[in-house]
């Protein structure tokens, strides 16, 4: 029998081919059309009905219902997008098999500074319940953003630097959450007002959680110890407007303390020797004299039994600007700038063990030319400057000042019912340590071709290439030491070179009639893809060293809507990834299993509801030193009610999670065993606009 990977990619298959035949649907099935939704990330600012590689725009009610503490559980579901899963604190979007510095993550346009890209264990400094949508790039729009982003982007839009202001003199919201499986509580609110040509913004979150529980048959009983969680955070905002444009600056400040579940610290006294792990000291076994090492040190493990806390604190400030016709030949004018410093403390038995500091920065300007010869485009450069430093226990990473330089153009051109896109990007990098001997210079080179073609009214196809070149990180270059958090010691390789990927995307859209989809194949080659190769194992320590070999990622993503009647639909969706090493060198880690989901759904005037089944397959192409998974069946339900009095608006919505409170495990988190998915979970709030 085929593997359920297998069966789920044929499935799409089957339905890409049966697609035109589900079209033609009775008389009586509205002919809707899917509503245009501009990608702001785009350098041109597309409809992202028209954009050659897929592209996903999460807003409105849809995310206000979805969005969960972290920035990973809030896309968890959405097709192609999975989560690295470190408890529900610190979960980071993991695209197409895909993680870490290969996944950009920006504020409306500026990069988010923080140390997630590092470990898994490190939260993404983004508050979804502050934020308005979320778009996903891939393809040409990505390479402004950088050439390392070959798994995607994600843009997280937001309100901080108000573009407008309010003609009734104030608009906001306010809005309470609670959820039951972790017995969570968040509030938050922003406020824009203003008058004459300047506006002025303020928002704030405060939000705390216990250890959440897990499903009913877990066997690690019944909350998961580490998952707590609690913080605030607060932004203010002044823009200048002009009949022209605008321009901005926001200081936000974050405080997040959460727990770190699954940390061990009978590991402490390991250690490499040449190309293999000795424990000594922390280790089972005896001493000189006979006695039982582990008796001996049990006071020392009862003191660890606590799950060790990080302590983030992140302060920055965001420029943002926009001029239309700013000059002759051009059409706008576009800055985008930030300044980072961010401390998180990772705290063992009431004292600091180790602490973690990242200073950066990050500016970008763009500018879009008006039509030459029928093509519209922007030029643009980035620089980014990142000085990061860890000290105690677990400063596996030495102290580096990375410098990177960037230039970059994207073109479009229309023809017919042809739209063609290309986009190109130069990249310098310089990364420095505190001695002269760990200094490197990168530099790459990317470009990228698409084109999609209006076939049939509401019909689209797409293409696109992309050859983009990822500069190895400072951690992969000059790690050095034990990782608790991911039960690894990690050793860099400062001669590695960079990577090199060829992708390709192709896509099949219907955005129009009783029958609506989205459909994307992708292959992508990654020559000297830079991957954690784990040298030996023991007692549950993996002793790894970054290494370099030819990659192949494979994969299909898709979802189909049939509208049944006025109000009612029924959806498929699913994914599928494969990721291996070139020339049977095995499959790689931490790659997410199959996934097929179901979806009923209703949408009326004031009342939204839905029901779905996800059922994730096992995932038993693993690496070496890596366990299978089993899969699991979740069944979700939620349902959104609105209402208006005057200029003010109201939502109410729920959504139950894993109804059936079955125990499931994410493939792609390093704690999988130690800290399994939440169990059932409701969870309700209310959103009042003004």
């Amino acid at each position: 029998m085929p593997h359920p990977a297998c069966r789920l990619s044929l499935l799409s298959l089957s339905l890409a081919a049966a697609l035109p035949a589900l079209a033609q649907t009775p008389a009586s099935a509205p002919a809707a059309t899917l509503p245009a939704v501009t990608v702001s990330a785009h350098p041109l600012g597309a409809d992202a009905r028209e954009l050659a590689a897929p592209v996903s725009v999460i807003e409105g009610d849809d995310f206000t219902r979805q969005r969960g503490t972290s920035l990973g559980e809030s896309l968890a579901n959405e097709p192609g997008v999975t989560t690295s899963h470190f408890g529900t604190a610190a979960s980071r979007p993991i695209l197409r098999g895909m993680e870490g510095p290969r996944v950009r993550i920006m504020a409306d346009g500026a990069e988010v500074m923080d140390a997630s890209t590092i470990s898994p264990d490190h939260a993404p400094a983004v508050d979804p319940m502050l934020s308005t949508g979320i778009e996903i790039l891939r393809g040409p729009s990505a390479l402004a953003y950088g050439g390392g982003a070959i798994g995607g982007v994600l843009n997280v839009l937001d309100a901080r630097i108000p573009t407008a202001v309010p003609a009734r003199g104030a608009t906001g919201h306010v809005e309470l959450r609670g959820g039951t499986a972790a017995r969570d509580f968040a509030s938050a609110f922003g406020v824009t007002t203003g008058a004459g040509q300047l506006a002025l913004r303020a928002e704030g979150l405060v939000h705390h959680a216990g250890d959440y529980t897990a499903g009913s048959d877990w066997a690690g009983g019944t909350r998961v110890a580490g998952t707590q969680s609690r913080g605030q955070s607060g932004s203010l905002g002044a823009a200048w407007i002009t009949d022209r444009g605008y321009f901005g600056l926001a200081f936000t400040s974050q405080h997040r303390t959460y727990g770190l579940p699954g940390h061990s610290h009978d590991l402490e006294g390991c250690h490499p020797h040449d190309d293999h792990l000795h424990c000594g000291s922390h280790g089972h076994g005896h001493d000189e004299d006979g006695h039982d090492e582990d008796h001996d040190h049990e006071h020392e493990h009862e003191h660890a039994e606590a799950p060790p806390t990080l302590a983030m604190r992140l302060e920055r400030w965001d420029l943002r600007g926009e001029r239309r016709d700013p000059f002759a030949g051009f059409s706008r004018l576009r800055l985008r700038g930030s300044f980072t410093q961010y401390r998180h403390d990772e705290i063992e038995g009431g004292d600091v063990a180790t602490t973690f500091r990242n200073r950066a920065g990050d500016g970008r300007i763009e500018l879009q030319h008006k039509p030459i010869a029928g093509w519209s485009g922007v030029i643009g450069s980035q620089i980014t400057r990142r000085r990061f430093a860890a000290v105690g226990e677990e400063a596996y990473v030495a102290p580096t000042d990375t410098r990177r330089e960037a230039l970059f153009v994207h073109e479009a051109y229309r023809l017919g019912d042809w739209n063609f896109e290309a986009a190109a990007r130069r990249e310098w990098q310089r990364i420095e340590t505190a001695s002269d001997a760990g200094r490197r210079g990168h530099d790459g080179n990317s470009v990228s071709a698409g084109a999609t073609w209006k076939f049939l009214p509401g019909w689209q196809a797409g293409a696109s290439l992309t050859r983009a070149q990822r500069l190895p990180s400072a951690e992969e270059l000059y790690a050095d030491g034990l990782h608790l958090a991911t039960r690894t010691w990690e050793r860099g390789n400062a001669e590695l070179k960079r990577e090199t990927s060829h992708n390709l995307d192709l896509t099949l859209r219907k955005t129009a009639g009783p029958t609506t989809f989205k459909l994307g194949l992708y292959h992508n080659r990654v020559h000297n893809y830079i991957h954690a190769l784990t040298l030996d194992e023991l007692e549950g320590l993996q002793l790894i060293e970054y290494s370099q070999r030819d990659a192949r990622f494979t994969g299909v993503e898709g979802e189909i809507r049939q509208a049944l009647g006025q109000h009612y639909g029924v959806s498929l969706l699913g994914d599928y990834v494969r990721a291996e090493l070139a020339g049977n060198g095995g499959h790689l880690a931490r790659i997410p299993a199959a996934r097929a989901g179901l979806r009923g759904d209703y949408q009326g005037d004031a009342f939204d509801a839905r029901a779905e089944v996800f059922r994730v397959a096992s995932q038993r192409r693993v690496a070496e030193h890596e366990t299978p998974t089993p899969g699991y069946t979740l069944v979700n339900l939620g349902a959104t009610y609105r209402l208006r009095q005057g200029a003010l608006g109201y939502q109410l919505y729920a959504r139950l999670d894993n109804l059936t409170n079955r125990v499931a495990y994410a493939h792609t988190s390093f704690i999988k065993d130690a800290a399994p998915l939440m169990g059932r979970n409701l969870v309700v709030g209310v959103r009042m606009d003004f």
